[in-house]
C-alpha cells in the first residue's frame, strides 16, 4: 500500500466520483421521478472505487475501508430494526390508535402544529432517539393531522423538528455523545453550549408554527364528521384507554433511568407485545407477525387504513439498504481520501474563526449529503478541525456545536441520508412521481436549519463563541492533543 500522501487525490479528481453521483442521483429523483437513491449511491461507490484503484489502492484496501464506515454506523441498523418492530406492536396494542385518539379529542387545528413539534422534542428528549420519537408518536401526530386536513408535509415538518432537536440535547442520544468525544470536550458542556442556538431556533418555529395554525391553513374547512368517523372507527377496532399508554410510559421511565435507548426500546417492543395480547386479544402468533410484517387492518376508512398498515422490521429493509449502500459510498470516498481531500480544500480557505465556523458547518453538511451518514458527518469534520481551533485558542465547544448542526439536524432534511430515508419511511410520505410535494416537509422542518444560520451569526458577531480556558488549554497540553500550525497568511497548514 501506498502512503497516505500518495492516495490523496487532486480536488478535481476528489470531487470527480461526488458530482457525477449527485446528478445520477438528481436523474433519478427529479427527472424519473423516482425516489430510489439506492442505485445511483452504488454507482457512486463504484466511482469512488475506481478512483481509488487509479491511485495505487488495492481492492481489498477499499473494501476493508467501506465496511469499516459500515460497522461503525451498525447501531444506527439496529435503532431502525427495533423500531419496525416497536411501530408495528404499539399499533397493535392500541398505544399509536389511544394517541391519536385523544389527539384528536383534545387538541385543535389552530395550535397543532406547534404542540406536535413540542411533544416530538419532550420525548425525544427523554428517549435519546429521533428515529424512535418520529416512529412512533411523530406516527401518531401524522394521524392528527390527517384528521384536521393538514398537509402531511406540513405536519412531517413539525415532527422532524422536534424529535431532531430533542435529539440533539438529550444526553441519551448517540450523535450527542459522538460530537463532544470526537472534538475533545464533555457532553454536558456541550449541551449547555448547544442552548444558545437551540433555544432561539425552537422559539422560531414555535412562532411560525403557530401562526400557520392560526393564519395559513384553513382551519374552518375541518370536518368534525370525519374525525368523528375516525375516532369511532378507532374506538370499534381497539381498545382505547389511558393505559394503553403504557408501552411508551415504560420506555420513557427506562430512558430516564439512563438505560441505553437500544434496549429500552426492546423493552418497548416486549411491553406493547404483552399489551396487544390482553388488551386487544392478539395471539402470540400474530403478535410475531406484526413485529416482522407490521400491523394489518381494514376499516374502510382510508386514513386510518393508510396511517396502521404499517410497521414491523421488514417495512425497514428499503430503509436499511439505502443506509448500507450510503454508508459504502461514505467509506469508499473516505477510504480513497477523496472526502480528505475536499475538507483540506475547504479548511485552507477559512483564514478567520467565524470562516472556520462556517466552514465546519458546511463540512457536516456536505458530508451528510454526500455520504448519506449522520454519525461520519460529525465524526470525520470532527477529527479533521479540532486542531484547526485549538490552532486559533477557541474552544472545541465551538466545534461540537458546529458539527452537531451541520451533521444531526441536516441529516433529516437529505432524503437519500439515513435520517432523511427513515422520516420519509416512517411517516408514510411516499415520494415518488405524483407526491413529490411531500419533499416540502424539508423547508418547513424550520428549527433545523435556523440552528447553523444562528450559530453562523454568532461566529461572525463573536456571541457565544468562547475562546479556550486555561484548564482547556491545558488539558490539550497534558493529553497531547494535535494543535494546527498556521501559514504567513494565516492559513492552516494542510495534511
Amino acid at each position: 500500500m501506498k502512503d497516505e500522501q500518495q492516495k490523496t487525490p487532486g480536488l478535481l479528481l476528489a470531487l470527480t466520483p461526488v458530482v457525477l453521483t449527485l446528478i445520477i442521483l438528481g436523474t433519478q429523483i427529479f427527472y424519473f421521478g423516482v425516489f430510489e437513491p439506492h442505485i445511483p449511491l452504488a454507482i457512486g461507490v463504484a466511482l469512488a472505487s475506481f478512483v481509488g484503484v487509479y491511485l495505487g489502492l488495492s481492492w481489498e484496501d477499499i473494501r476493508a475501508g467501506i465496511f469499516k464506515v459500515i460497522h461503525v454506523a451498525l447501531p444506527s441498523v439496529s435503532v431502525l430494526i427495533t423500531v419496525g418492530m416497536i411501530i408495528g406492536i404499539w399499533i397493535a396494542s392500541g398505544t399509536v390508535p389511544t394517541i391519536i385518539y385523544y389527539g384528536l379529542k383534545t387538541l385543535s387545528p389552530e395550535i397543532f402544529l406547534a404542540a406536535g413539534m413540542v411533544i416530538c422534542a419532550l420525548v425525544s428528549v427523554s428517549l435519546g432517539t429521533s428515529w424512535g420519537s418520529v416512529g412512533t408518536v411523530g406516527l401518531a401526530l401524522m394521524g392528527i393531522g390527517e384528521g384536521f386536513d393538514i398537509p402531511m408535509y406540513w405536519t412531517a415538518g413539525a415532527v422532524v423538528s422536534g424529535a431532531f432537536f430533542g435529539d440533539k440535547v438529550s444526553p441519551l442520544s448517540d450523535t450527542t455523545n459522538l460530537a463532544p468525544a470526537v472534538t475533545g470536550t464533555d457532553v454536558f458542556s456541550h449541551i449547555k453550549n448547544m442552548m444558545a442556538t437551540t433555544i432561539p431556533a425552537m422559539v422560531i418555529a414555535l412562532l411560525i408554527y403557530i401562526g400557520v395554525g392560526l393564519f395559513v391553513i384553513d382551519t374552518q374547512s375541518v370536518s368534525f364528521e370525519k374525525i368523528e368517523g375516525i375516532t369511532t372507527a378507532l374506538e370499534d377496532n381497539f381498545y382505547i384507554s389511558a393505559w394503553a399508554l403504557l408501552p411508551a410510559l415504560v420506555v420513557m421511565l427506562l430512558a430516564l433511568k439512563k438505560f441505553p435507548p437500544l434496549p429500552s426500546l426492546f423493552a418497548g417492543v416486549v411491553v406493547g407485545g404483552a399489551f396487544a395480547m390482553v388488551t386487544q386479544g392478539q395471539s402470540l402468533q400474530a403478535v410475531f407477525d406484526y413485529a416482522n410484517n407490521g400491523y394489518s387492518i381494514q376499516t374502510n376508512i382510508s386514513e386510518i387504513d393508510s396511517l396502521l398498515n404499517r410497521g414491523g422490521i421488514q417495512s425497514m429493509m428499503w430503509t436499511i439498504s439505502l443506509v448500507l449502500i450510503a454508508l459504502g459510498f461514505g467509506g469508499a470516498l473516505e477510504t480513497t481520501g477523496c472526502l480528505r481531500s475536499i475538507i483540506n480544500a475547504i479548511k485552507s480557505k477559512a483564514k478567520t474563526f467565524a470562516g472556520t465556523q462556517v466552514a465546519a458547518v458546511g463540512t457536516s453538511f456536505a458530508t451528510n449529503l454526500v455520504a448519506g451518514d449522520p454519525y461520519l458527518s460529525v465524526a470525520l469534520p470532527g477529527r479533521m478541525y479540532s486542531p484547526v481551533y485549538r490552532g486559533m485558542g477557541y474552544s472545541t465547544l465551538n466545534l461540537s456545536r458546529g458539527i452537531e448542526e451541520g451533521g444531526t439536524l441536516m441529516s433529516p432534511l437529505i432524503p437519500w441520508n439515513a435520517g432523511g430515508a427513515f422520516v420519509i419511511s416512517a411517516l408514510g410520505l411516499g415520494i415518488s412521481g405524483d407526491n413529490l410535494q411531500n419533499l416540502l416537509y424539508i423547508p418547513l422542518a424550520f428549527a433545523c436549519w435556523t440552528a447553523p444560520l444562528i450559530g453562523i451569526f454568532y461566529a461572525y458577531t463573536g456571541m457565544f463563541s468562547p475562546k479556550a480556558s486555561d484548564k482547556e488549554r491545558e488539558e490539550w497540553k497534558s493529553s497531547g492533543a494535535d494543535i494546527a500550525k498556521f501559514n504567513e497568511d494565516g492559513t492552516p497548514v494542510t495534511e
